[in-house]
């Protein structure tokens, strides 16, 4: 876990923005396990802050994906990085909802696509706490405020592109604020969460 705010960071916000990008050794949460994820910071200015980052064991019972396992071990600085030094998944999530709580805002969480990896995170919220992502009319407590902003829908409505074009590899390269896309959980988020400022920075100068 990375503590601290960037140089660039301003102070406290009305919103959190808590984009998140996740890495598995498979599709189904449950039958395979979440092997790392992070989380960077973003204030409502798009200005990049603090960051979470952690790496987890693998669910009891739960088993890898072939295919997705191959890939991983066939590719070792993304194997090495989404295992090293694992803890147990409810420690790491425990430390996740507190590090959320200790943010300046109100979080809100944002992926790319929000489907895959806000479903596995309120998986892994539901199982090893009593918080949600998302409620809906079932009650409970979320640990995020709203439904969660999916980047591609959000780059769709600044930008005006088709949404078939919100695809990280369409994106302009001085978007990703010099990370690249290397399924690397904490390379990913850095990215995404420049993609994110980038939007916020569009959408005031086309509101004015």
């Amino acid at each position: 876990m990375l503590g601290g705010m960037s140089e660039d960071a301003g102070p406290e916000g009305l919103y959190a923005y808590v984009v998140t990008d996740i890495e598995t050794d498979g599709p189904t949460p449950g039958q395979n396990s979440m092997l790392s994820f992070a989380s960077v910071f973003v204030d409502q200015y798009g200005r990049l802050g603090d960051e979470f980052t952690a790496c987890l064991e693998p669910l009891n019972g739960a088993e890898a994906d072939p295919d997705t396992l191959s890939w991983l071990k066939g590719t070792p600085e993304i194997w090495t990085d989404a295992t090293r030094d694992p803890k147990p998944a409810p420690t790491v999530i425990q430390s996740y909802i507190q590090w959320i709580r200790e943010l300046p805002a109100e979080a809100i969480f944002v992926a790319h696509p929000l489907a895959f990896d806000g479903f596995w995170i309120d998986w892994y919220l539901r199982h090893f706490s009593d918080l949600r992502l998302v409620c809906g009319p079932y009650g409970g407590e979320q640990l995020f405020f709203g439904a969660g902003i999916d980047l591609p829908s959000l780059l769709m409505g600044v930008t005006g592109w088709d949404y078939t074009m919100c695809r990280h590899e369409n994106y302009p390269d001085d978007w990703f604020g010099g990370n690249e896309h290397t399924h690397r959980a904490i390379d990913d988020t850095r990215g995404y969460a420049h993609v994110l400022s980038q939007a916020l920075r569009q959408r005031k100068i086309t509101t004015r």
